[in-house]
């Protein structure tokens, strides 16, 4: 685990809750228009970067993430990351680009269908 990690990233209260694959579905479709609004680049994923999407997703709910990568290994290694560190969902990854969901509890801004 990157030394950047501390417990205080943790300590949130928010536990993503598992989505249908209707929902998976509904926020692709949502996320089909989007641009990427975080882009990782060669230096990879740093604390400020972490914060940076944390604020992002916080805020949006629904965010694509660009990976500059070379090799799906590291790709998928710091989309894990990512999606660790701001207890977010991953609902798709296409080539250098991943979308990804947190619900924003105090206001949601996406209307996610029942199951």
């Amino acid at each position: 685990m990157p030394p950047f990690f501390d417990q205080h990233y943790f300590t949130e209260v928010y536990t993503p809750v598992p989505l249908t694959d209707s929902q998976k579905r509904h926020l692709r479709g949502l996320g089909h228009s989007l641009k990427p609004l975080i882009i990782v680049g060669d230096k990879g994923i740093s604390e400020g970067l972490i914060e940076e999407t944390r604020s992002t997703i916080t805020h949006h709910e629904l965010i694509k993430v660009r990976v500059n990568a070379m090799d799906r290994e590291s790709r998928d290694a710091m989309i894990a990351t990512l999606c660790e560190a701001c207890k977010a969902e991953l609902i798709q990854r296409i080539g250098h680009v991943a979308l990804l969901f947190k619900r924003n509890i105090d206001k949601p801004r996406i209307e996610i269908p029942a199951r």
